[in-house]
């Protein structure tokens, strides 16, 4: 029987919330400095579905290439699947002439963390600095990226939350928060919320209160969130439990609704990111 990868995902990430546990806040934590997935050849970050199935088996730091950088996995050592999308051209020819289109094609990899492997060259084990910052404090880098976003962020104004027909964030004082992670993993979750405006990625957000598309919306916006708050290094909270219901009755009706999400969630990631680095002051996390 062909295996359905969708769904095999789908019920990992199920399983998960069904447990009480959202896969994307709990690991990175106990990794600083390795909260991002990458190649290790490449050092390219991994992007989308599989960074959280890495996290899920708290495997921030998983690299591909061992044998390219003249390493090896070690005998007995297990791997973790990682799913790509590849686009698959299909052709037909009609008697009014050629016509192709893409297909979406899911496609299984296993990936070996640098701890499960030997003779990895210094640079590969190292790892990243970790960035030291305050608990307690503003952060300067991620202060200078909201801004560099061009958001319209209101702080000491009540309740999180992002206002379409307005086009602006409202937020609690920083003060109001019990520490700075709580403070940016709810200002990165609204502005996840701020790309899906018409002016830029244009994400459904009308009649979306109590409805799947609501549930689907969350779910992007707290994947932007853990997203954002692991490239920063702040550990991730989750935004809105009361959605894991939700959450879960989605996943089970629609097995693709998860990549969808981490798709459209890496998309407003990406989409912030460009305003960073458009800025004049030039923000890098």
């Amino acid at each position: 029987m062909k295996r359905d990868l969708y769904a095999e995902v789908s019920a990992r990430i199920v399983a998960d919330l069904e447990a009480g546990a959202a896969p994307w806040i709990k690991p990175w934590a106990a990794t600083p400095g390795a909260n991002v997935p990458c190649n290790a050849v490449s050092n390219r970050p991994y992007s989308g579905c599989h960074v959280v199935l890495l996290w899920m088996a708290h495997a921030a730091g998983y690299r591909r290439q061992a044998l390219e950088m003249g390493g090896h996995v070690r005998k007995g050592e297990r791997g973790t699947k990682v799913y790509f999308v590849k686009q698959l051209e299909i052709r037909k020819d009609a008697d009014d002439g050629a016509s192709t289109r893409l297909v979406p094609m899911l496609r299984e990899y296993t990936v070996f963390n640098v701890d499960q492997c030997d003779d990895l060259p210094d640079i590969v084990t190292a790892g990243k600095p970790m960035r030291v910052r305050s608990p307690d404090a503003r952060d300067d880098l991620a202060d200078q990226f909201l801004r560099s976003t061009g958001a319209d962020i209101r702080e000491g104004h009540g309740e999180p939350y992002y206002v379409p027909s307005r086009d602006f964030i409202s937020m609690p004082s920083f003060g109001a928060f019990k520490a700075a992670d709580h403070f940016y993993g709810t200002v990165f979750h609204e502005l996840t919320h701020w790309t899906a405006h018409g002016s830029r990625l244009d994400r459904d957000l009308k009649n979306r209160f109590g409805s799947r598309n609501y549930a689907g919306e969350e779910l992007i916006a707290e994947l932007g969130a853990a997203f954002l708050c692991a490239e920063f290094g702040f550990d991730g909270d989750l935004r809105h439990a009361g959605y894991i219901g939700h959450w879960i009755e989605l996943l089970k009706a629609d097995k693709r609704a998860f990549f969808t999400a981490c798709s459209q969630a890496s998309k407003a990631v990406d989409y912030l990111r460009g305003l960073a680095l458009s800025d004049p002051t030039g923000v890098a996390a």
